[in-house]
């Protein structure tokens, strides 16, 4: 790869990772999860409080962004989403782009995404008036969360410890999401519960 290149992605990360380290999120970490309930690719609703008693991973998703890319090109989230979901937990992939907005897709477009990148999300939701997005304070895509089966929020943050859009930085990387969930199941005290997400600024319709 060229100088500029790497440059320009260097650049790239380091200013989105600045934009949402300046932000607050709305859901915090050791407090209960913010109450959401939406209707799936397939029209079956799906509502946090009807998850009690399961480890929920909430993943923000923008199909386009070059650090979604990143994750879902490697096959790093798609194997990450089977591990998981196979030991029982649930994952929701989350889309707020607002329509006409970079990142919005209909319910087509989700499934077609879905059958391209081999994504084992358990669902994937459509959320265009961006209400849930705001409820959680995401921020940029992947945006991730890990709700405990209490229902209180476990992890707010990046996926990982490497804010790029370069898939040779996934090797070596910590990934935040796999040691949460790894060490939420065992019983043990998450050791990084909250870091600084990073990726593509969602693009949420006005309020």
């Amino acid at each position: 790869m060229k100088k500029s290149a790497l440059q320009f992605r260097a650049g790239l990360g380091v200013a989105l990772l600045l934009a949402c380290a300046g932000m607050v999120s709305a859901a915090q970490v050791g407090k209960p999860a913010p109450a959401f309930s939406a209707r799936d690719l397939d029209g079956k609703t799906v509502a946090l409080a009807g998850l009690k008693g399961k480890v929920v991973v909430l993943e923000w998703h923008n199909k386009g962004c070059p650090f979604v890319v990143k994750h879902y090109g490697s096959g790093n989230l798609p194997a990450l989403q089977a591990k998981w979901t196979a030991k029982g937990v649930v994952w929701i992939s989350i889309v707020s782009s607002a329509p006409g907005k970079e990142g919005f897709c209909t319910p087509d477009d989700a499934r077609a995404d879905i059958a391209a990148t081999k994504t084992a999300v358990t669902a994937m939701l459509l959320d265009p008036e961006g209400k849930i997005g705001r409820a959680y304070g995401a921020k940029c895509t992947p945006h991730m969360f890990i709700v405990n089966p209490r229902g209180v929020l476990a992890y707010n943050g990046a996926i990982d410890d490497r804010p790029t859009a370069d898939t040779s930085d996934i090797s070596g990387a910590v990934n935040y999401v796999d040691q949460a969930l790894t060490e939420l199941l065992a019983g043990k005290k998450i050791s990084v519960s909250t870091t600084t997400p990073y990726g593509c600024g969602i693009k949420f319709a006005k309020p």
